[in-house]
């Protein structure tokens, strides 16, 4: 999170502190040592990189290119099916075992080891994309799947990013490099954290705003924030924005260099794979930032300045196999709350909001905007108390939902 001082318009994240009701959860107690009933668990998030390697696998067993599309399946079926029979887990490891949690490695390895097969099945299937598929369907598939492997990366990339340590954060913009979208690095730790469920947040998305409204919204502005931010960080020590020092940049100049790269191997016929893969993939992360904190609004202050961000301002959700794949993202509050937390110890909180499903379900049914108002509008009323005078609302539809509401 940035230090920097705020504005009195700005809103002002930095007590982040939680109050002992807060801290109080569903954490286990007790003399017995603590056990991670998800360690090995946590490993099965490395399957996911390795679909298009299955799939193109399969598909030469098989003789059916139909195993192209085992990677969207995977996030929009199976998923949802392993969460509906996995059930929620509201288990919170206690304070005291946090730190030697933390400090195993094997958790840390789990994040590095996605790199490497993200990018094996990104070469790949750039080279069947180019010399191996037969139809544009199959082209298709291939592109999604790979760009499939890229979105989920970017939770990865997520993980990473937060960190202190440098080869964490470095290799944060190494997994961001797959789908173009380096300034997430820049965007997501110093903006979306510091203005998170404010309407000054282009990622927050806004209770009647449907997805393919908030998309654009939300592409453009987190990129025009990122170099805001940078270009502000840069001047204030007296450097060139356009230099190497600017992390906007250099995370874009890895993705340059590898696109470049693979397109000298391959010719410009890989050129739409390269594109299709990126936009489905940050379109998924995207989605998934208009599930987290649709319609919450963190309040103004005398002051000026918003309230500080508490549980209540995110979406959570406690699905085993949604939070498997995704590193506990969906424990989306207590990452607000403590960035540099690790995923293995992050905690659910009662007083949260919480979605009818995992992630994993919610991101299929927020492309189809009657369904998810259907779904989450009366959560965020029910959540508010009938109040929607406290609720992020998309303005073109103000006074269309207070009039619905009332």
């Amino acid at each position: 999170m940035s230090t920097t001082e705020l504005s009195p318009t700005e809103p002002d994240n930095t007590g982040q502190d939680l109050t002992e009701q807060e801290k109080g959860g569903s954490g286990a107690t007790g003399a017995a040592p603590y056990v991670d009933t998800r360690r090995y668990l946590w490993a099965i998030g490395l399957l996911v990189p390795a679909l298009p390697l299955a799939s193109a696998g399969l598909a030469a067993v098989s003789g059916s290119d139909l195993w192209w599309w085992l990677t969207p399946a995977f996030i929009y079926l199976l998923i949802p099916a392993l969460d509906a029979i996995l059930g929620t887990d509201t288990a919170n490891p206690p304070e005291e075992v946090v730190a030697s949690l933390e400090a195993d490695h094997y958790y840390r390895w789990l994040t590095y080891l996605y790199l490497p097969l993200q990018y094996i099945s990104f070469l790949v299937g750039a080279w069947l994309f180019v010399d191996g598929a037969g139809s544009w369907v199959t082209k298709l598939a291939i592109a999604v799947s790979v760009g499939g492997v890229g979105g989920i990366g970017i939770a990865n990339a997520h993980e990473l990013g937060h960190k202190k340590a440098k080869v964490e954060r470095r290799l944060s913009k190494f997994v961001l490099a797959q789908t173009a979208y380096g300034h997430f690095y820049v965007e997501h730790n110093r903006g979306h954290h510091n203005r998170v469920a404010t309407p000054e947040d282009p990622a927050s998305s806004r209770m009647g705003e449907t997805f393919w409204a908030f998309l654009p919204r939300t592409v453009w502005g987190s990129l025009r924030s990122a170099w805001e931010l940078e270009a502000k960080r840069l001047r204030a020590h007296d450097q060139r924005v356009f230099s190497w020092r600017n992390d906007v940049l250099n995370s874009w100049a890895i993705t340059v260099v590898l696109f470049a790269a693979v397109t000298v191997w391959l010719g410009a016929a890989v050129v739409p794979f390269l594109v299709i893969q990126a936009v489905f993939g940050f379109c998924l992360l995207e989605v998934v930032n208009y599930v987290e904190h649709y319609g919450l609004l963190r309040q103004r202050l005398d002051s000026g300045r918003y309230e500080r961000c508490r549980p209540v301002h995110s979406w959570n959700s406690n699905h085993v196999a949604s939070n498997v794949a995704l590193y506990n993202l969906e424990r989306h509050s207590d990452h607000h709350a403590h960035p540099t937390r690790r995923y293995q110890s992050l905690r659910h909180f009662d007083e949260s909001p919480q979605l009818p499903n995992g992630y994993g379900l919610m991101i299929g049914l927020a492309y189809f905007p009657p369904i998810w108002r259907r779904m989450m509008d009366h959560r965020v009323v029910e959540h508010y108390e009938g109040d929607l005078g406290l609720a992020n609302l998309a303005p073109s539809k103000r006074e269309q939902l207070l009039r619905r509401w009332s």
